[in-house]
């Protein structure tokens, strides 16, 4: 499911839940400090379920043992684009790669465009679908 029945956008954990507190976070970036994790902030206007890979806000934060700094780095990205989605990534390299072990949403815009499910017609009468991000309908810079 891509929506909340509110209409939130739902995608890395929490995503049913109220949004976090600044404090919630800070609580969550220090477990997963704890668990060894390089955190970093990511931002989009597009959130479209199959667009991963969103805009990096700075660099990837690696040896740190306070989450202030993630969230002084996640409230600079908030200040930077006031209208669009943040998250916050944590990797696990303990493995010899780079697997997500953590991603939420710390941001939202103040309008949520949603999704729209498109129907095409097929031969056959086969019927593909896709998802249309109604965000995706202004230019890059006006959306939200």
């Amino acid at each position: 499911m891509m929506t909340h029945p509110a209409g939130r956008l739902t995608q890395g954990q929490f995503s049913f839940l109220p949004d976090l507190s600044d404090a919630e976070i800070h609580a969550q970036v220090q477990y997963g400090l704890r668990q060894g994790y390089a955190w970093s902030v990511e931002y989009t206007d597009d959130p479209h379920p199959r667009h991963t890979y969103w805009e990096m806000f700075g660099m990837p934060m690696f040896d740190l043992q306070d989450a202030a700094g993630v969230v002084a780095e996640m409230r600079r990205c908030r200040d930077t684009f006031p209208r669009h989605y943040v998250r916050l990534m944590a990797f696990d390299a303990r493995r010899g790669v780079e697997s997500i072990a953590m991603s939420f949403i710390v941001q939202r815009p103040p309008h949520e465009p949603g999704f729209g499910l498109v129907r095409q017609e097929g031969p056959g009468r086969r019927m593909r679908y896709t998802v249309h991000a109604y965000a995706t309908d202004r230019p890059e810079g006006e959306r939200s």
